[in-house]
């Protein structure tokens, strides 16, 4: 059966129409699949081509339940100690992931807790103690949470990396087995937009080391980033988005098939969970959750539909303003996934 691409952003939770060429529509195992050959829109800088697909599940229900049947979709590989990486958010932020709908995802994972490390600016989370005291008023207090660098960092190496050849991460990384990705998909004031890749490279890095080599901070290691060190003293646009990449690909390359990525495409604003509750009210709406093991598949796929949501005219505009699709290139650059996907509806 044949569907329409008007039909098939329906589906995935979008509004809008994307541009030309039609989509296969069968069914499998109960699912619905819809073969995309990435880019649909908007991510110019990665070329589409023939060849293998990697598998993105999506769902347009943003619940427990679904976000759970997304996982067992993708968890094969995961076992040991695992550590949730999510986006703990400034002080009663109003955008950040449901706490109800976290800890009931949390609690089906054995032996699992959440993970984050401090902030390399002065806010909430800058301290240990300040970061502890954050995390009990948004709620995160369901399970433990490890502030991974609360006792240093450790390096991981970038093999092949575009500028970095180690970034120092959260000391206690090293103490994971596995690692599921459970990232807030939405804006980012330097990144465009903050996906997978943004959740890893600046969410496992140290915050006093690791964050700083991500940033390319050049200012000494006793002065965290002010007003206009961030504009000044720091690459933007494509250096940033190489150098997260880099980042992103030394914890990826660490953890091999023992790392997952879910993305729950929910209030995004064009700002990130870290401007706590200055950040803009999101004006589009929610699209759903995606899941993959394919980093770059699963970013490709996300940043996809928002070009395809005819409400994302502010979205877009705050990714192609900082160059964010440079994340997309540059982790296909580096080999770090396949930008091309199969968008398999399990609704």
């Amino acid at each position: 059966m044949e569907i329409n691409r008007r039909d098939f952003f329906k589906l995935a939770g979008a509004t809008a129409v994307a541009a030309a060429g039609g989509l296969a529509f069968t069914g499998s195992e109960g699912s619905s699949i819809v073969h995309a050959q990435a880019p649909v829109v908007g991510s110019k800088l990665v070329k589409s081509g023939s060849g293998s697909a990697a598998k993105v599940y999506f769902t347009k229900n943003i619940d427990a339940d679904h976000l759970i049947a997304l996982y067992r979709r993708i968890n094969d590989s995961i076992f040991g100690k695992v550590g949730i990486k999510l986006h703990t958010g400034e002080k009663n932020g109003p955008n950040i992931l449901p706490r109800d709908m976290v800890q009931k995802f949390q609690a089906q994972v054995p032996n699992s807790n959440i993970i984050e490390t401090n902030t390399m600016y002065i806010g909430d989370r800058y301290t240990t103690a300040g970061h502890k005291e954050t995390l009990k008023i948004n709620g995160w207090n369901f399970c433990p949470v490890d502030i991974m660098d609360e006792e240093g960092g450790v390096a991981f190496p970038v093999n092949g990396g575009k500028h970095l050849k180690e970034v120092v991460m959260g000391k206690n990384l090293a103490n994971y087995d596995s690692i599921i990705v459970l990232t807030h998909f939405k804006g980012h004031t330097m990144g465009g937009y903050g996906g997978s890749l943004k959740n890893i490279a600046i969410g496992m890095a140290s915050g006093q080391m690791g964050k700083r080599q991500v940033h390319g901070y050049t200012e000494g290691i006793n002065m965290p980033p002010t007003g206009e060190d961030w504009a000044h003293n720091m690459p933007v646009q494509d250096k940033f988005m190489e150098l997260m990449a880099d980042s992103g690909k030394a914890t990826c390359d660490h953890f091999g098939k023992r790392i997952v990525f879910l993305n729950v495409m929910r209030r995004m604003s064009v700002d990130c969970d870290c401007a706590g509750t200055s950040a803009a009210e999101p004006t589009m709406a929610d699209i759903g959750i995606c899941a993959s093991t394919d980093i770059l598949a699963i970013d490709q796929a996300c940043v996809d539909m928002v070009y395809a949501a005819k409400d994302s005219k502010d979205l877009r505009e705050r990714i192609e303003s900082r160059h964010g699709l440079r994340q997309l290139s540059a982790m296909a650059e580096l080999k770090m996934g396949n930008p091309q996907y199969e968008l398999i509806n399990i609704d």
